[in-house]
């Protein structure tokens, strides 16, 4: 009932291993875009709430930590938005901290905005906030505006002055619009909400995304602590060990990146030790599809 992580030659969308920069390191799972077929590890690093700490430097230095023991474990993908508060200067502040250090990052970010002249100013500002030359991702944040602000993030790709274009949705909200958007346009990347309990786009967004080659990013993994809080007071099943996992972190993580058509799961911490805790879901053995309905079946008994 276990999966190794390999390449799995001939599988659709594999997960695959990717060598640490840090020799001693364990390799982390790794699954492509399937626009380009770039490398990203499974595991990435969300910023909401967690990174909305204004202005006090510790925490600011705090987040900072986050950010080096993340990149250190083989960690690339941060995501943030204009909606976070303070989270993308936040962000901005660990890169210049880190400087070479954060040198695999890959940016995501949003543009959150129904005004079709603000989108532009907008981007431009969340850019200043984390310094970098360009954003790798700009993902129109809960559709807002999508009808003026797609075709902005598309013609800024097609300049070159943007990677990758997506939209996003949380907590199950517009699915139906999310399914037109990604018939109809060419998306590289969508972000929704997925979780041991949150299964709703198994049903349809998920397999349309791998039938229209579109990377998935899932947010929301531990609904905000709320799913880590009520599985806390129960023993973790025998079969935990069996895909290598010590926590119930690690067993949320890995029932959601072990889908096959997920590319990256981002969930936020201010934690050192919870960065380390949630990237090691990306090493060792992975569930296979049966032991992930027994997962999600055991976790919905609770």
């Amino acid at each position: 009932m276990l999966q190794r992580i390999a390449l799995g030659i001939g599988a659709p969308w594999p997960i695959a291993a990717f060598a640490q920069t840090a020799s001693t390191g364990p390799a982390v799972a790794t699954r492509p875009i399937p626009s380009t077929g770039e490398a990203l590890p499974v595991i990435g690093l969300g910023t909401w709430i967690t990174f909305n700490v204004g202005n006090d430097r510790a925490a600011r230095d705090g987040c900072a930590d986050v950010m080096k023991a993340f990149f250190e474990a083989g960690g690339r993908t941060i995501d943030s938005s204009p909606m976070y508060g303070s989270s993308q200067p936040v962000v901005g502040h660990g890169l210049a901290r880190l400087g070479p250090a954060a040198k695999m990052l890959f940016a995501a970010d949003k543009v959150w905005t129904s005004s079709a002249a603000r989108g532009p100013s907008q981007i431009e500002e969340s850019r200043r906030h984390w310094n970098v030359p360009r954003f790798d991702l700009l993902q129109v944040h809960n559709l807002l505006g999508w009808e003026d602000q797609l075709p902005l993030l598309l013609s800024m790709k097609q300049a070159g002055r943007l990677r990758y274009v997506g939209i996003t949705t949380s907590e199950g909200r517009r699915h139906r619009e999310i399914e037109d958007v990604m018939r109809r346009h060419p998306l590289d990347f969508v972000q929704v909400t997925y979780n041991l309990l949150d299964r709703e786009v198994e049903q349809r967004i998920l397999p349309l995304a791998r039938e229209r080659a579109i990377a998935v990013i899932a947010n929301r993994p531990f609904r905000e602590g709320a799913l880590l809080r009520g599985l806390q007071s129960h023993r973790l099943p025998a079969w935990a060990a069996e895909i290598d996992c010590v926590n119930w972190a690690q067993v949320a993580l890995k029932f959601i990146v072990s889908h096959p058509a997920l590319t990256c799961a981002i969930p936020a911490t201010s934690s050192v030790a919870h960065v380390r805790e949630n990237m090691a879901a990306a090493t060792g053995r992975m569930p296979d599809a049966a032991l992930r309905q027994r997962m999600a079946a055991h976790v919905e008994a609770l």
